[in-house]
């Protein structure tokens, strides 16, 4: 169990550099306990290097990076790792397709690719199980993973990060490749998530505000990976600030919990 007066993420003049160009710029950002945090951006802004960074898989070229409590540099990430939750689009092709969503969520709990690296027991397949049943993907409990569409895919990586009751949950465009119909019912089992005050600390990367779920608290808006706005979501999420970001004058409307944007015309 994380300490809930240690933040989950903590990031301080935090500067990636590859080949001579700057992806991350002097990022300073902290996620608390409870928030759930959006990170907006054009492509190439440092969206996926920062999830990357925060999930312990890359090393900043400089500044300093905490994760529950744990400083980058001194401490085995690899432990650290079993208590953060990961899902992208790029995680799941990294899985067999002849594999169980069981299979793929068990092996959470170790941060593994591949169930026989490690030993299970039943209490662990009951886990899984619950988990997919809760995320609408209890049919699919026994189902070769390639034979699942891209949204019943993403559905059990979400199963998969809260197998090991993680201290933070990174979910880096989870919606991408998705139809409307996928989309939408991601996105409102993640609104469910957001509200349920179980559910630990949460950044959601996305391209998109139609992709915002309910109940996420916080934003951050990133430029040429430099952080433009960071706070709460009420005050970051402007039009003004959006059209910033993304280099395009925008208009943005809110419908109760969801947000759309439009250029203007």
């Amino acid at each position: 169990m994380s300490d809930p007066t240690t933040p989950a993420l903590a990031l301080d003049e935090v500067t990636l550099v590859r080949d001579g160009r700057a992806i991350l710029r002097a990022v300073n950002w902290t996620v608390e306990t409870a928030e759930r945090w959006v990170v907006l951006g054009r492509n190439g802004s440092g969206k996926t290097s920062l999830i990357r960074i925060a999930s312990l898989s890359l090393h900043p070229s400089s500044g300093a990076v905490r994760v529950l409590g744990e400083t980058l540099g001194r401490t085995d990430v690899r432990r650290v790792r079993t208590r953060i939750g990961l899902a992208s689009p790029s995680l799941a092709d990294q899985f067999r397709g002849e594999l169980t969503p069981t299979e793929i969520v068990m092996t959470a709990r170790y941060a593994a690719l591949e169930p026989w690296w490690h030993t299970y027991d039943d209490a662990d397949r009951a886990r899984a199980r619950a988990l997919l049943e809760r995320m609408g993907c209890g049919p699919l409990v026994d189902q070769r993973f390639i034979l699942l569409s891209s949204g019943e895919r993403q559905r059990v990586l979400l199963a998969r990060t809260l197998m090991i009751e993680p201290g933070l949950v990174l979910l880096d465009e989870p919606t991408a490749g998705l139809d409307l119909r996928g989309r939408e019912e991601l996105v409102a089992t993640l609104g469910l998530l957001a509200r349920d005050p179980n559910t630990p600390p949460t950044v959601l990367v996305t391209h998109h505000v139609e992709e915002i779920p309910p109940g996420f608290t916080h934003a951050l808006l990133l430029t040429d990976g430099r952080v433009q706005a960071s706070g709460s979501i009420d005050e970051v999420l402007t039009a003004e600030a959006l059209s910033e970001c993304f280099g395009l004058p925008l208009a943005l409307h809110r419908d109760g919990d969801r947000w759309t944007a439009r250029a203007q015309t």
